[in-house]
């Protein structure tokens, strides 16, 4: 994700997350792609029982109209409002701490231990020496990964 990309997301969240909220329904995700011609703007947004189509429809109204009149992301894009699904993003803090416990996929920007992909049990978010780390246990052996490595962390759906 470039720059401009990592800010227009930021400022979508911003945005967004007041509305959601409002809703009673709680902001998930959000990714800003830019693509050939437009930019893609892809929301997940989840509440209490899960969400329905009419509650994308809502929030897809109401957000486009806002991310319009602040031109956030400049000129045209494509707009999807969605549920997180089982395979759902961890993209928050309080997402790491509030999933201990459960199987995730972590990607990470540089390998770690000639790794870049790890698929374990969440064990815990914490902070050490002013770092947050994801700590994970995969097939008994436990790596400490620093949160600001992390480019995607997904929650494994376990049947």
């Amino acid at each position: 994700m470039d720059h401009s990309s990592r800010s227009y997301r930021e400022k979508i969240i911003e945005l967004v997350e007041p509305v959601v909220e409002f809703e009673k329904m709680e902001l998930v995700d959000v990714e800003c792609l830019r693509g050939k011609t437009r930019w893609m703007v892809r929301i997940y947004i989840d509440k209490e029982g899960g969400v329905g189509l009419d509650d994308c429809a809502m929030i897809s109204s109401e957000v486009g109209d806002l991310l319009d009149v602040n031109e956030t992301p400049p000129g045209s894009y494509s707009l999807e409002i969605s549920s997180p699904g089982l395979d759902r993003p961890l993209a928050r803090d309080k997402d790491f701490i509030r999933y201990a416990g459960h199987k995730v996929r972590i990607r990470v920007a540089e390998k770690i231990e000639g790794k870049k992909n790890f698929s374990g049990r969440l064990v815990e978010f914490t902070e050490k020496e002013g770092e947050k780390i994801v700590v994970i246990n995969v097939e008994g052996k436990v790596y400490n990964i620093p949160r600001s490595m992390i480019v995607k962390t997904n929650l494994q759906y376990e049947f």
